[in-house]
């Protein structure tokens, strides 16, 4: 399909390009398939290293645990925000890794069921953001690992788009840590990593066409572009996020 993109204006935060009734039920459904994830893995593979330094599975998942329990609930949002600042250093890193750190006690069985049950509390908390507040102004967000490259983003990119995307690239990192398929769908991976897809030609401003293979794939044709990009969409969704090597328009950063 030929699609027209438009880069984020300048000066201005970045915006979710994403419907919001969409956006919700994307969040909802990827809170359902990391804990269905999570709770088809066997013993072993909770110590399994990931593609996150710092974390085997068990820790992965418990910093999903600490960032749906972020989205559910204004008051975790503030105590985990007050807490990441005082930590210093990087905002990201000291955030998540306090998220990490509160429930690595947890058995396996203790983090599957609370998965379970916070996913639906963490998109209901999502959902019910005011707009005035979905507005607001969040900068000096990282776009790369390291923290050197930053822009502006509103409330609303946040909550719509980066805290499904965060959820669904660590169900891929616990895939490919566990040598497990990955459960994919047209209806939803395929329109989160469609938006990924758009956000990329955004960002790189380069005529292209993109072909991605898979369940969650599809084609795409950006500014008519003659420059050929094909791979599988999870592989892609991988490389753009930093989590594989790319060049060309491949070496394109878009945030997870």
């Amino acid at each position: 399909m030929s699609t027209p993109v438009a880069p984020a204006v300048v000066g201005q935060p970045r915006k979710p390009e994403l419907d919001r009734g969409i956006a919700m039920r994307l969040a909802g459904t990827e809170y359902d398939r990391f804990a269905e994830a999570s709770r088809r893995l066997s013993p072993d593979a909770w110590s399994q290293p990931t593609a996150c330094p710092e974390w085997d599975v068990h820790a992965m998942a418990c910093h999903v645990l600490g960032m749906a329990e972020m989205a559910a609930s204004p008051v975790e949002t503030v105590r985990q925000m007050r807490a990441a600042k005082r930590a210093g250093g990087l905002f990201i890193d000291a955030l998540t890794g306090l998220q990490s750190r509160k429930h690595l006690h947890r058995t396996p069985a203790d983090l599957v069921a609370r998965l379970t049950d916070i996913g639906p509390k963490a998109t209901r908390g999502r959902r019910r953001t005011p707009a005035v507040t979905r507005r607001r102004s969040m900068p000096d967000q990282p776009i790369d690992e390291t923290g050197s490259q930053t822009e502006t983003w509103t409330l609303g990119y946040l909550l719509d788009v980066i805290l499904t995307r965060d959820t669904w690239m660590h169900r891929s990192d616990l895939a490919v840590a566990t040598r497990q398929d990955m459960q994919l769908s047209a209806d939803h991976d395929g329109v989160l990593v469609g938006d990924v897809a758009a956000e990329w030609a955004a960002r790189h401003g380069q005529p292209c066409t993109l072909t991605l293979t898979g369940p969650a794939g599809g084609s795409w044709v950006f500014r008519d572009g003659t420059t050929h990009v094909e791979l599988d969409a999870v592989d892609f969704c991988r490389v753009v996020s930093g989590r594989g090597a790319g060049d060309g328009l491949l070496a394109t950063r878009v945030p997870f």
